[in-house]
């Protein structure tokens, strides 16, 4: 019944808030004592059957309490969606506590070291008190309390130190030092003892510029404790990466590690072992070996050493499928695995994460949390790092990873894993293990295949056997198979088309009679690889007779995709390309490229890797990124489309690719077939492609404003550090340079001072006018030598010049000119003074270059003897007008004759005799110097170097006759002082230039770039960076576009799905021939906002991206919940590219919501979440298989 509310005469001051409820009609009265708000009558006392149910505060208020104020129950990660329900108390008050500062001190307690007995306390400064994640690069610094930032950091945190950086910069250092001199008097005197050690390591290190020591008695230490000690006399080089020899079985393999972190079923090979006792050994390791050799085993006992000991490991891959695949491997053996990708985050506390590259990259810059338990860092498909759009992440995050966290590296086989291990030494002061495999632990076999019919099918020839050598028997096999089925006509005539390509029945016989050839000879599973998304589908449309799997794999196939597509709606079921796939792969047929859904791709990644699918149309990327074997690998062609136009496979695809061939502990051996659909591939390819070498790992390192900002906000960090750390600057080896540099400095210092008094007062002038005059000379020849008329007056018989360290201004006669372009040597017979033959009477004079001033002729004082030397072009100092007749062969050879011990006393020949008397003559008719022949009279030279290189070497060659100093007596000897000392100068100056930031090749594209962004109001005019700066930093791609677009306020006045379509420009670049439907708005703001950005910016930032805008039509009408069936029908993009463009699309709105919140701009932020939201639906965002 209802209620009876009994009227009470309103509470006053007195009444206690108490009142008594009748429980029923029991007679039991309860007491309710909840305090009541005063304007809020007591609750009603009645009386109901059972009395009232038991009362309790408002339920609102429990709800509240328990479900939107415990931080217990709050999801840890997506906090925004709680908090907008509820506003909290706002205590203003709380404004005015601040927290106390940290204590800069503590106390430390004195003992008596015998009985323990407390003697003293005293006080102890402590260091790092105030340091924090805003502040310092430090380990040291306190953990961000926040849970939400600790995972990937934040964009105000700085990163941690990065390894082998010193931690502070040697200027600072040597000001300390100084600073601390001056103030004491003397060093250190003032200072408590712990003060002194951290000085006194200061100042090591400040002078380690100035010390010769190596780099290897100061950094390392041997194991068995005593350091390195470089050699007498030489200084080693040290060296950062240890190949490590496996051809030697390892035998006390379980000695040393007598219970493993991880216990194999099968033995491990010998390089697996090396890897493993150098992990114990906590050291990086490199690892390049071939496909299929079993690198992962390295990979899977770093994850179990780190979940031994307690730490972390990160393990990165290049691409999102393979990091999908990893986890799905790992997680079944290590279970504590988790996964971090653009769009899925599983388990991020796990002790093993799995990501890409990039993640890891903005980790870093941001001090995550992470960083700090991290033990290794797994990177593989290392030969990434050749990429040229992302390679220079693998750099970045190289470059950056702090010194306690160890690395491992996994690559196919590259040439240069040695010299780019002694750069990753180098630049984090660590060593690096290379480890490399001789051969495949499966061979392959590669046979060209010529058949086309089921008469022909079994025209298959061996060309490369498994040990390596190419059977050129088998290449002509081929092509004369192919030559018989060629008409008469066509043989007498040449083919009517002999283009590349064929027609697609004439495709369709040769996959026909391949695959039954292969089925019939079970060498299935095959992986045919062709280089187009369209030939792919095309290929596996025209097999449409054939069925290659029994009803039992059949019905396997059919339950297993109608179970993974459990998870999709049931329009996304009927997508035309899921019921294409479904009839092919009951048939045994798959496809595999960037067009395919990526459930699809997973689907037949699965079936393939249990053998279901017998026949895999696959493009590249499935070689990249998927380690799936078959037996057998067939090449639809060798020739490729990189983007820029056709060539043929490098030696490194072609091995990557080839190398899917042949499982391991399945296959005897791997068969490769290259079809020769048109005509037989050029011999000269195939061997240059299968015998090749791979690809070398090569820098591509470039500048990006992400990379620039984020280095910015860190004063401690600079950009040109970077720069020079990175690969490309590897061959600069600092460490060597500073070592050379303190050499030199002690060197100059050794040197005897100048004399430069009275006469000698233009000593330094002089020599400097000398140096000039004889690189302008040497320039002068150089260009004569390189002309035609030079060469053709440099011949058998011309009179030259010659100035060496044996003669001074000789005669000598030309008797032979070298054919090497490069270093080309004269034969000349020179005269000298008897007895200086072999030039051991050294001229004091040699190095004074007096032939510079002094053009007279040597003349022979006593008897005149001969010589023939080679000569470079250097000695030849003038070419005269004249030219003997000499007979050269004849002078050689009796020359050569009379350089033996018993031919020695033979007087010279007739030849000789004639050529010597012939030069003396001239000597005594011109002696005080011959005509020569002038380079732009003469030889015609008439460029402007060479005529301005004539005017100047008159003028200085004038110039030496007005010298005091070389008529001093000292002169000589003086000279000699100076050359010394410059020549150590020029050295020292040299090698200063090189380890300066002046020599980096890239620091003009650097100043431009700070330029750029200091117009655009990024970073202030010191490089501080504003809060655009801080916004880019959030943004991985097109950073600059999407900042002004957010700064313009461009997509404020745009509908949700307006702004996703217009920011799909950017993640969308792909042909197509649709012309899309655009929405009013979305056309008069795009055309406004890329005029707008046309005109302010792209005159400053050189590159503006192209847009493309057919995926725009696809998005908003995805937005509006079309189903996904119906929108790929809007565009001829296939269905795979559009799903990945809107998975990307959703990465970008992120970002941009992110940035929204940094500038304070909610709407913005919430209009994003919208987007992001109404796109995360649908097959696009299935989760992947993999993944559960």
């Amino acid at each position: 019944g209802e209620m009876e509310r009994i009227d009470l005469p309103a509470v006053g001051p007195t009444d206690l808030p108490i009142s008594l409820l009748e429980m029923g009609c029991s007679g039991r009265f309860e007491l309710i004592t909840h305090p009541q708000p005063n304007d809020q009558p007591l609750p009603p006392q009645s009386s109901l059957p059972h009395g009232l149910p038991p009362t309790s505060v408002s339920l609102e208020t429990e709800v509240e309490k328990r479900f939107l104020r415990d931080p217990a129950w709050l999801p840890i990660h997506d906090t925004d969606a709680a908090f907008h329900r509820f506003l909290k108390d706002v205590h203003i008050d709380s404004l005015l506590h601040c927290a106390l500062s940290p204590l800069h001190s503590g106390i430390s307690v004195v003992r008596d070291p015998t009985t323990g007995m407390l003697l003293d306390f005293n006080e102890v400064l402590l260091g790092d008190t105030g340091i924090s994640a805003k502040n310092s690069m430090s380990l040291q610094r306190p953990p961000n309390p926040n849970p939400s930032e600790s995972l990937r950091g934040s964009n105000t945190n700085y990163p941690f130190l990065p390894g082998g950086s010193d931690s502070l910069p040697k200027y600072i250092i040597r000001a300390i030092y100084t600073i601390y001199t001056k103030v004491c008097g003397h060093p250190f005197k003032l200072l408590s003892i712990s003060t002194t050690s951290m000085l006194a390591g200061v100042y090591n290190l400040a002078h380690s510029h100035d010390s010769p020591s190596t780099p290897g008695t100061t950094s390392t230490e041997k194991k068995d404790g005593g350091t390195t000690k470089p050699a007498e006399g030489q200084e080693e080089k040290k060296r950062w990466a240890i190949p490590i020899n496996i051809t030697t079985p390892c035998g006390d393999f379980y000695k040393r590690i007598p219970n493993p972190a991880f216990k194999y079923p099968f033995e491990l090979d010998v390089f697996q072992k090396q890897a493993v006792l150098r992990l114990e050994a906590h050291d990086s390791v490199f690892v390049a070996a071939h496909t299929s050799a079993g690198k992962t085993v390295v990979a899977e006992y770093a994850i179990a050493l780190s979940q031994k000991h307690m730490t972390r490991t990160i393990y990165t891959s290049p691409i999102k499928a393979l990091s999908n695949q990893k986890f799905r491997d790992f997680k079944t053996t290590f279970g504590d695995v988790g996964l971090l990708t653009g769009d899925v985050q599983l388990s991020p506390e796990a002790s093993c994460l799995i990501m890409t590259t990039e993640i890891l990259r903005s980790m870093l810059y941001n001090g995550s949390e992470v960083i700090r338990d991290l033990e290794w860092v797994i990177f593989d498909e290392v030969h990434y790092i050749n990429d040229a759009e992302r390679g220079v992440v693998w750099e970045e995050v190289l470059i950056m990873l702090p010194d306690h966290v160890s690395i491992i590296l996994l690559s196919a086989t590259v040439p240069n894993a040695v010299e780019f291990s002694e750069w990753i030494g180098r630049i984090k002061k660590k060593h690096i293990y290379v480890i490399s495999t001789a051969k495949r632990p499966v061979p392959l076999e590669h046979y060209l295949y010529t058949g086309n019919s089921t008469k022909t099918q079994k025209e298959m020839f061996l060309l490369l056997d498994p040990s390596g050598n190419f059977q050129t028997k088998g290449y002509y096999a081929a092509i004369d198979a192919k030559k018989e089925r060629t008409s008469k006509h066509a043989q007498s005539f040449g083919t009517k088309n002999p283009s590349q390509y064929t027609t697609s029945n004439q495709d369709r016989a040769v996959w026909l009679s391949l695959l039954h050839f292969l089925s019939q000879r079970q060498q299935t599973p095959v992986v045919a690889f062709t280089f187009s998304k369209t030939r792919c589908d095309d290929n596996a449309r025209s097999l449409a007779s054939m069925d290659l799997t029994s009803s039992a794999e059949k019905s396997e196939i059919h339950s297993f995709f109608q179970k993974s597509l459990r998870r999709l709606r049931g329009g996304d079921r009927q997508l035309p390309q899921i019921l294409f796939m479904r009839d092919l792969l009951k048939r045994g047929i798959g496809v595999h490229h960037s067009g395919i859904l990526p459930i699809m791709k997973e689907v037949i990644e699965m079936l393939f890797s249990r053998g279901l699918v017998k026949v895999l149309f696959a493009t590249e990327t499935f070689a990249m990124g998927v380690n799936m074997p078959a037996r057998t690998v067939v090449f639809d062609s060798i020739r490729k489309h990189d983007g820029t136009g056709f060539r043929n496979l490098l030696p490194g695809e072609y091995i990557q690719m080839a190398g899917r061939a042949g499982r391991r502990g399945l296959d005897a051996t791997g068969t490769v077939i290259i079809l020769c659909k048109s005509g037989v591939h050029d011999m000269g390819d195939l061997n240059v492609m299968m015998l090749g070498k791979p690809t070398v790992l090569q820098s591509q390192f470039r500048l990006t404003y992400t990379m620039i900002l984020n280095l910015l906000r860190v004063e401690a960090l600079r950009v040109t550090d970077m720069m020079r750390r990175s690969f490309s600057e590897s061959h600069r080896d600092t460490q060597a340079y500073e070592q050379q540099i303190g050499q030199l400095k002690q060197t100059l210092s050794s040197l005897p001072p100048l004399d430069t008094e009275g006469q000698l007062s233009d000593l330094l002038s002089y020599y400097y006018t000398v140096t000039e005059l004889r690189i302008t000379a040497e320039a002068l020849q150089c260009a004569v030598l390189g002309s035609v008329n030079g060469l053709k007056a440099l011949s058998v018989g011309r009179v030259v010049v010659v100035n060496n360290k044996q003669h001074f201004n000789a005669l000598g006669v030309i008797l032979q000119v070298s054919s090497d372009s490069v270093n080309r040597t004269f034969t000349a017979l020179i005269i000298c003074e008897k007895g200086n033959e072999e030039g051991r009477g050294d001229s004091p004079n040699c190095s004074a270059f007096p032939h510079l001033y002094n053009t007279a002729l040597f003349t022979p004082e006593g008897p005149c003897s001969h010589t023939v030397q080679k000569l470079k072009l250097q000695d030849i100092s003038a070419i005269t007008v004249k030219t003997l007749k000499v007979i050269p062969d004849r002078i050689i050879d009796n020359y050569n004759k009379r350089q033996q011990l018993r031919f020695r006393l033979d007087p010279p020949g007739q030849a000789i005799s004639t050529a010597t008397q012939e030069l003396l003559r001239l000597v005594e008719a011109n002696p005080g110097g011959v005509m020569t022949l002038d380079p732009v009279n003469d030889f015609q030279l008439k460029s402007v170097d060479v005529v301005e290189g004539t005017m100047r070497l008159r003028v200085l060659q004038d110039s030496l006759k007005d010298f005091s100093c070389i008529h001093s007596p000292t002169f000589s000897e003086q000279f000699l002082r100076v050359q010394e000392r410059m020549s150590v100068q020029e050295e020292l100056d040299k090698l200063l230039f090189l380890i300066s930031d002046q020599s980096l090749s890239l620091l003009p594209e650097y100043h431009q770039r700070i330029k750029v962004l200091q117009s655009l109001q990024y970073v202030d005019s010191s490089g501080a960076v504003q809060l655009k700066g801080r916004v880019a930093c959030q943004i991985s791609s097109h950073e600059l576009l999407l900042t002004e677009l957010l700064f313009e306020n461009a997509l404020s006045p745009l509908a949700p799905e307006e702004s996703a379509a217009l920011l799909s420009c950017l993640v969308f670049q792909q042909k197509t021939q649709v012309e899309p439907h655009i929405t009013n708005t979305l056309k008069e703001e795009s055309l406004i906002e890329s005029q707008s950005l046309s005109q302010g910016r792209s005159r400053r930032q050189q590159s503006c991206t192209e847009l493309t805008l057919s995926i725009q039509t696809a998005v908003p009408s995805y937005f509006l919940s079309q189903p996904f069936a119906e929108i790929a029908q809007l565009t001829d993009v296939q269905e795979g590219t559009v799903v990945r463009c809107i998975q990307r699309l959703d990465e970008v709105l992120k970002e941009v919501r992110q940035a929204a919140r940094i500038v304070g701009d909610s709407v913005l932020g919430s209009k994003m979440e919208k987007a992001s939201l109404a796109i995360r639906r649908d097959i696009v965002f299935t989760a992947s298989l993999y993944t559960h």
